[in-house]
């Protein structure tokens, strides 16, 4: 079984990261089962910040759930020396039920493939009694092919000039049959033995396992003549022999197709539907062989399970969420269209914050919070809450952040200026970096649109970023598969926002949401401060309306 990844949005700020390794903790607890924190983005200052204050590493980055090879549950079957026999490879084959075969070196790249198609073809095909030495073929591979054993001669030898014959005639009649180099098969007839060692036999395999006799050993080792001694009879062995020949002179070298692990599942799926190919060699990311993948495992592949935290809109999960088995959401946005493949547990509750969600299902179970997770959760808490000031802060979410910050052994307001300071330091940034901070995708009927939201507790530092911002969206904007682009510059301390605007009609959609007058790019909201609750519905009711 995979892991179940417990993940937030794009572009995630402190309670989309909090609460994903929050809620992973609590899966944990409750199933004794896998849950894996995960992100979707990179990971702004001030969550920075939060993850130091308490010790707890980033969860892993997750770009896209779009399955790759590596989902792919293909089959490990070891790669083939280009030197074993094609009977090795044969019996390899059989023994795994599979009917092509990787040829690896030593490092485990490719050479070649090999597949059953290949061998019958050589069989049917081949009547060159040359084969054997024009594969360079390794005496040891004849022996093991006839279940023999090399009883004189070098056994790294191989094979390499004459051709392949049957002795089965008297001496006198061999006469112009034998040349220098040739392999000759034999019984036990000492005269035949010796003449063929006499005529330049580079190899006699002698058959019926009949005994080799000292004059013999003697003639072969002067003479350089490899001899190999068969249980089996003649007929049996000249049937067998060419099966000996390495896979390296009849496997296949060119056009050869392989996946790395790496590569994506409807990409490669595009590609073999064309071809009449039944396995592909699967290759890790040094390129080298790892496993055997067929067409049947690409349509079996194993969806990941996957809970979402702090969002539930498809536009703001990570790429590829539609190729996931989502099993949960827990949130406290609005809820939109993520589609799911079974009925699901969904929780979502009109709260400041996940995080508070979270705690109450720890409140719930009975279970005690620990230090760092109690100061996570009241970290993302403050966050969303702008430390109680937005008008998304129920009484629940103050009075749990409080009870989260006494276990913890933090000062709310101490703690939470701190945070808003980290995330405050923005002059390094650059424009992209700043608006995907915290940035998210809407769709109204007729438009998408987009909003950033930047923090501060600088007015002058607000300021800086407005001059960066706003020619990186008009920028931007044709790009961006939005119809607008909003930035809400935020200052916590005064609670007000600048709601920065590009994009045909976003002038007139901004004052019909706000009923005020804006100037060309821009408009000032006191007492705005929340995106969710007093930013997004005006516009979405805005755009809806023109």
């Amino acid at each position: 079984m995979k892991s179940t990844i417990v993940i937030g949005h794009k572009n995630p700020d402190t309670d989309s990261i909090c609460s994903a390794i929050c809620y992973a903790h609590f899966k944990r607890a409750v199933t004794d089962e896998n849950y894996v924190p995960c992100r979707a983005g990179e990971i702004n200052n001030e969550t920075q910040y939060v993850l130091d204050k308490f010790g707890v590493e980033p969860p892993e980055l997750i770009e896209s759930l779009e399955p790759r090879i590596s989902d792919v549950q293909f089959r490990e079957v070891e790669g083939i020396s280009p030197q074993i026999s094609l009977k090795r490879a044969w019996e390899h084959m059989r023994d795994n039920n599979i009917q092509s075969l990787p040829v690896i070196t030593k490092r485990g790249k490719i050479r070649g493939i090999i597949t059953l198609g290949d061998e019958a073809r050589f069989y049917l095909e081949d009547q060159d009694p040359r084969a054997l030495s024009k594969a360079n073929t390794p005496f040891l591979n004849i022996a093991a092919t006839l279940w023999g054993e090399i009883i004189v001669g070098d056994p790294e030898a191989k094979f390499i000039k004459g051709k392949i014959v049957v002795a089965a005639y008297h001496p006198s009649m061999m006469e112009d049959t034998i040349a220098e180099g040739d392999l000759v098969i034999l019984g036990s007839n000492t005269e035949i033995q010796k003449h063929a060692i006499e005529r330049g036999a580079s190899c006699i395999v002698i058959c019926v396992g009949s005994k080799v006799t000292p004059a013999i050993r003697k003639r072969a080792e002067e003479s350089g003549c490899v001899v190999i001694v068969s249980p089996m009879d003649i007929y049996t062995c000249s049937k067998l022999i060419t099966h000996s020949m390495p896979v390296s002179h009849v496997m296949r070298k060119e056009k050869i197709i392989c996946f790395n692990t790496d590569e994506l599942v409807a990409d490669v799926k595009a590609t073999v539907s064309k071809l009449r190919i039944r396995y592909f060699p699967v290759l890790d990311s040094n390129d080298c062989y790892v496993g055997m993948m067929s067409q049947r495992n690409l349509l079996n592949i194993e969806r990941q399970p996957v809970i979402l935290v702090d969002h539930n809109e498809k536009g703001q999960a990570v790429d590829g969420i539609t190729s996931a088995d989502v099993v949960e959401v827990i949130d406290h946005h609005r809820i939109d269209s993520v589609e799911t493949i079974n009925p699901i547990y969904f929780r979502a509750q009109p709260l400041g914050c996940t995080a508070t969600i979270i705690a109450l299902m720890y409140r719930e179970r009975a279970f005690k919070i620990e230090p760092t997770i109690a100061g996570l959760l009241c970290s993302a808490i403050l966050s969303d809450t702008l430390m109680f000031r937005s008008p998304t802060c129920t009484p629940i979410d103050e009075s749990i952040a409080r009870e989260l910050a006494e276990i913890a052994g933090i000062d709310i307001k101490e703690h939470a200026m701190a945070m808003f300071n980290a995330g405050s330091k923005l002059g390094k940034k650059t424009p992209d970096e700043i608006f995907h901070i915290d940035c998210k995708r809407f769709n109204a009927a007729t438009a998408a649109f987009t909003v950033s939201q930047v923090t501060s507790v600088s007015e002058k530092e607000l300021e800086k970023v407005r001059r960066k911002l706003l020619p990186y969206m008009e920028k931007q904007l044709p790009n961006s598969g939005s119809d607008m682009l909003f930035v809400m510059l935020t200052n916590i301390i005064d609670q007000s926002t600048e709601l920065l605007f590009v994009g045909q009609n976003a002038k007139a959609v901004v004052q019909s949401a706000f009923k005020a007058e804006s100037s060309a790019d821009s408009v000032f909201l006191p007492g705005v401060v929340s995106r969710k609750k007093q930013v997004i519905a005006p516009l979405i009711a805005a755009i809806d309306e023109l």
